[in-house]
C-alpha cells in the first residue's frame, strides 16, 4: 500500500501518573527529515524517537512535539533561601525608612521574587519516561500512518485512473499513425501527378514508395507507444507494492515523460499532436501526485 508523505496523529494520555501528549506531522521531502521538541530536561527521548519513527517512516519532513507532565507520585521538596529572604527584607526596610513609605512586605510577596523558592526533585527513572512516552508515541504514530495511507490509497486511485486515460490516448494514436502515412501517400501522389501532368511526364512510382517509405520511418511511433505502455505495467506493480516506492515511480515519470516528448517530436499530424498535449498534461497531473508518495 503506498502511502502519502503527509500526516498528523496525536496521543494525549496518563501513563504511570504522568501527563504524556505526543504530537506528530509531516509534509513532502525528498528524504527522511526528523525534527523533535521536548521539554528542557528529556533531550534523552530525542534520538530514541527518532529511531522509532524511522523504523515506521521512510521519508518525509517530520515534526514531533513531546509534552511530559509531573507524576503524582514523585516526591517534591521545596527549601526557602533565608538568605535571600533575609536581603530582601532588609532592603524594603531601608528603602521604608528613607523614604518615609509603609513597609507593607508580605511573606507572599517575598514568594514572587527569583530564587526564593528552590525546587528539589527526585531523579528520574529514564528508562521508564522513555518506554512511557515511546508507548504514547506509538498511538500518535500509528493515527499518522493509518492517515498517510488513507490519502496514499485516494492517490493510487487517482494515479490509475489518469493511467487510463493516457493509455486510451495512446491506442488512438497507435490507431491514428498508419492513416497519417496513407494520407501523406495520398497527398503526395496528387501533388505529384499534378505538377507532372503538366508537363507529360509519367509518375515514377518507385520514386513515389521510397519517399513514402522514408516518411513512415520518420513518423513511426510504435516504438515509443510500446515502451509507454510497459512503463505503465511498471507504474501499476509498484503502487501495489508494501514498501516506499515514492522514488521509483518518481524515475518511471521521467521515462514517460521522455517517450511523449519523442512522440511529439514524430507527429506530423495535427489531430496526433494534440493528443500528445494530453498525454503530457495527465502524465504531469501524475507527476505532482508522485511528489507525495513516501
Amino acid at each position: 500500500m503506498i502511502r502519502s508523505m503527509t500526516g498528523f496523529g496525536r496521543c494525549e494520555t496518563v501513563i504511570n501518573g504522568r501527563e504524556i501528549t505526543v504530537e506528530i506531522k509531516s509534509v513532502n521531502h525528498r528524504y527522511f527529515e526528523f525534527s523533535c521538541r521536548t521539554p528542557r530536561s528529556y533531550g534523552f527521548l530525542d534520538d530514541k524517537l527518532k529511531n522509532y519513527v524511522n523504523s515506521r517512516v521512510s521519508r518525509g519532513k517530520i515534526d514531533m512535539l513531546v509534552s511530559i507532565g509531573a507524576s503524582d507520585e514523585e516526591p517534591c521538596d521545596v527549601t526557602v533561601n533565608h538568605q535571600l529572604v533575609s536581603g530582601y527584607i532588609n532592603a524594603f526596610d531601608e528603602i521604608s525608612k528613607k523614604y518615609g513609605i509603609p513597609n507593607d512586605v508580605s511573606a507572599v510577596s517575598l514568594s514572587r521574587f527569583p530564587d526564593v523558592f528552590t525546587v528539589h526533585k527526585a531523579p528520574e527513572d529514564e528508562d521508564q519516561i522513555t518506554a512511557d512516552v515511546l508507548s504514547a508515541a506509538k498511538i500518535a504514530v500509528d493515527a499518522f500512518v493509518a492517515m498517510r495511507e488513507t490519502e496514499g490509497e485516494k492517490m493510487k486511485e487517482d494515479i490509475l485512473s489518469r493511467a487510463n486515460t493516457i493509455l486510451s490516448v495512446v491506442g488512438e494514436i497507435e490507431e491514428r499513425s498508419p492513416q497519417t502515412v496513407a494520407e501523406y501517400e495520398q497527398r503526395l501522389m496528387e501533388r505529384i501527378k499534378q505538377t507532372l501532368a503538366e508537363n507529360d511526364v509519367k509518375v515514377d512510382e518507385q520514386r513515389v514508395l521510397t519517399e513514402v517509405a522514408v516518411f513512415a520511418d520518420k513518423v513511426a511511433v510504435a516504438e515509443e507507444t510500446v515502451r509507454l505502455r510497459s512503463h505503465f505495467d511498471q507504474l501499476s506493480k509498484f503502487l501495489e507494492y508494501d514498501e516506499p516506492v515514492g522514488r521509483k515511480i518518481d524515475f518511471i515519470i521521467q521515462e514517460m515523460n521522455r517517450e511523449s516528448n519523442t512522440i511529439g517530436s514524430k507527429v506530423q499530424d495535427a489531430i496526433l499532436a494534440h493528443k500528445v498535449v494530453d498525454i503530457k498534461s495527465e502524465i504531469e497531473k501524475i507527476r505532482e501526485q508522485v511528489q507525495n508518495i513516501e
